[in-house]
């Protein structure tokens, strides 16, 4: 029995250890520099800029969904990023992340949302089978674009 539930401030050490373990996952085990603060400070402040879901089974945690509001001019509607999406590897197969993913369709349209958006590994074919199945599209025309530390700041002074 799989339950999904609003992530609550005393959820974060278990946020951030879903963090870690995804980042073990996609083999980046020492990219995560988020502390339990910055997770409190940037989701249950006053102005959140994450939400975060806990999926359970059985009452216990099972996986999460990370995700935040983006906006589409072109469609003139808000969207659901989804930054981050992950199950325990003892809990997959059993519907887990896709009853995170229903959550989310569920609350993208309640809201008024026009879809879900999210990024896969090319090398992740597991979940690109999965996403497909469900009937996501891959946008294989768009490339990711990151700024970020000294580029970013000199950007920003160069003005």
């Amino acid at each position: 029995m799989t339950t999904i539930r609003p992530a609550t401030i005393a959820d974060v050490p278990l946020i951030l250890g879903f963090i870690r373990r995804l980042a073990e996952y996609e083999r980046e085990p020492h990219a995560v520099v988020a502390t339990e603060d910055d997770l409190r400070r940037d989701g249950f402040g006053p102005a959140p800029k994450y939400r975060c879901v806990i999926a359970e089974c059985k009452s216990r945690p099972a996986g999460f969904a990370f995700f935040f509001y983006n906006y589409s001019a072109w469609r003139g509607k808000p969207g659901i990023y989804l930054e981050d999406l992950f199950v325990l590897p003892e809990m997959r197969g059993h519907g887990i992340g896709k009853a995170l993913l229903q959550h989310l369709a569920q609350l993208a349209l309640r809201e008024n949302c026009y879809g879900l958006r999210w990024m896969v590994l090319e090398w992740n074919e597991p979940a690109l089978k999965f996403y497909v199945k469900l009937g996501a599209e891959i946008l294989g025309e768009w490339e990711t674009m990151l700024l970020t530390g000294r580029s970013l700041e000199k950007l920003a002074s160069d003005g």
